[in-house]
C-alpha cells in the first residue's frame, strides 16, 4: 500500500472516531491503527525469518523469478517472491543476486528502495550437449 494512502485512512479513521464519539473514538483508532502497524510489522518478521532459514541467494528456478519480477517492487516484495534472502553484489549502485541449481542467475537493480533493473544471465551451455 502506499504510505501517503496508508496515512491519510489512518488519520481519516482518528478524524471519524472523534467526530462520532469524541475521545473515546480517537483512543479506538489510534488502537486499531497501532494494531495494524504490529500486524504489518509481524508479517514482515516471519518473512524474514523464513528467508534467513534458506540457503542465501537461492530461488527454485531463476527464469520464473525473472517473469515475476516488476519495476518498483520493494525488496520485502522480492524477498517474498523469492523465499531467500539475495547475495549482496554492490552498493552503488545496491545489487543482489538469486540464482537456481542450474547455473541462472537473475541480478537486481535497486533505487531508492525499489527495483530498477534486473538481469538474466543463463549458465553457459555444455558443449558436449
Amino acid at each position: 500500500m502506499n504510505p501517503v494512502v496508508g496515512w491519510s485512512l489512518a488519520a481519516a479513521a482518528v478524524a471519524a472516531g472523534w467526530f462520532g464519539y469524541g475521545w473515546r473514538g480517537v483512543a479506538l483508532a489510534v488502537s486499531v491503527v497501532a494494531f495494524w502497524l504490529l500486524l504489518q510489522f509481524s508479517r514482515m518478521l516471519r518473512l524474514m525469518r523464513a528467508a534467513a532459514g534458506r540457503p542465501l541467494g537461492l530461488v527454485d528456478s531463476a527464469v520464473m523469478l525473472q517473469s515475476k519480477l516488476a519495476p518498483g517492487m520493494r525488496m520485502l516484495q522480492v524477498v517474498a517472491l523469492t523465499g531467500s534472502l539475495g547475495r549482496k553484489l554492490g552498493d552503488d549502485p545496491e545489487c543482489f543476486a538469486w540464482h537456481d541449481a542450474g547455473g541462472d542467475r537473475v541480478r537486481l537493480e535497486f533505487s531508492a528502495g525499489r527495483l530498477a533493473r534486473w538481469q538474466l544471465e543463463r549458465a553457459a551451455a555444455d558443449a558436449g550437449s
